[in-house]
Parts: C-alpha cells; sequence; structure tokens
C-alpha cells in the first residue's frame, strides 16, 4: 500500500513538473451491487464466513483531489471514502485515473482506481483487501472547470465482485 501510493505522489510530482497542472478534486457517491465471491474457501475451524457474509451491496462517498493536467482531459489523484455495506462499515483510500477522450460539451470517461479497502465485519478487527475498479461513463461539461459525471464499472475487493454505478460532480 505504501508503495503504490508512494509512486501515485511520484507521478504526479512529476506531471506537475513536466505539464503545465492544475489542481482539481472530485466528490463521487455510488452504489455497489453484489455479484458474486472471486474465493472459495474450504471451512476450517475459526473460519466466520466470507467478509461479506450475506452478499451485501453497498454505498459509497469519496473525495478526490488531485490533477488535471494541462490538455484537461487526464485527471490523477488520491481519495478517501466512506462504505456501507448494509451495516458493515469501512473506509477505503483509493489512487484514481480519469481519462475523458474528448473537450466537447459531452465526453465519453474512462476511469481505472487502484487501493485499498478496510471493512469492520464479523472477524475481529475486520478485514482489508485490495480494491481495483475499472469504469466507463459520459462527462457533461457545465462550464469550464465544473463538470458532472455519471459511470458504471466493474470493482473487485473483500472477495468479491461487484458492478458500481456512481454519479459525481469535479471541479
Amino acid at each position: 500500500m505504501k508503495k503504490t501510493l508512494t509512486l501515485l505522489l511520484l507521478f504526479t510530482s512529476i506531471s506537475a513538473a513536466y505539464a503545465q497542472a492544475t489542481y482539481s478534486a472530485k466528490v463521487e457517491t455510488g452504489y455497489l451491487n453484489y455479484r458474486h465471491q472471486t474465493v472459495t474457501v474450504d471451512p476450517a475451524p475459526g473460519w466466520k464466513g466470507y467478509n461479506l457474509d450475506e452478499e451485501q451491496n453497498g454505498l459509497n462517498v469519496t473525495v478526490f483531489n488531485g490533477v488535471r493536467l494541462a490538455n484537461k482531459k487526464l485527471f490523477t489523484g488520491i481519495g478517501l471514502g466512506y462504505l456501507n455495506f448494509r451495516g458493515i462499515h469501512g473506509i477505503s483510500v483509493l489512487s484514481d485515473f480519469e481519462y475523458l477522450p474528448m473537450k466537447t460539451k459531452l465526453s465519453p470517461l474512462l476511469n481505472f482506481k487502484l487501493g485499498y479497502d478496510h471493512i469492520w465485519n464479523q472477524y475481529a478487527g475486520g478485514t482489508g483487501s485490495a480494491h481495483t475498479e475499472l469504469g466507463i461513463g459520459l462527462n457533461y461539461k457545465l462550464t469550464e472547470k465544473i463538470g458532472l459525471y455519471g459511470k458504471t464499472g466493474l470493482v473487485r475487493t473483500q472477495q468479491a465482485a461487484l458492478v458500481t454505478f456512481s454519479i459525481g460532480v469535479r471541479y
């Protein structure tokens, strides 16, 4: 985890040094629809079930801070989020990479997130796992600096695969 964050900060610093970059932030909320377990466990004594033991759907809210490069097509940042899987609360720390291929008022977007999630479930101290997300969507530019977006994607975290539906605002 520390290596990932260090590499992200290094990438952001280098990008800012060699390209005209501007500060940008995003606030995003989404629905996580549980699809299936990604691992199969042969139960042993002391096993209390899968991390999401009741196949819970979830909600998330995340705030990202980062930079938008001079061409305003690429955003990279770090985010902190809150997770709720039907009463199982958690946090997430994510790096976010987003690409808008067109500068038009309405543009498709491609998104990749990598990070760490920790939930306080039935295990003492909770469980943590890697978080990977790949998404696509549409961005609507309200002004030169403010945009609204909606997207969907695939998430792997907490021994499960989920489909996410998110909306957000970028400024």
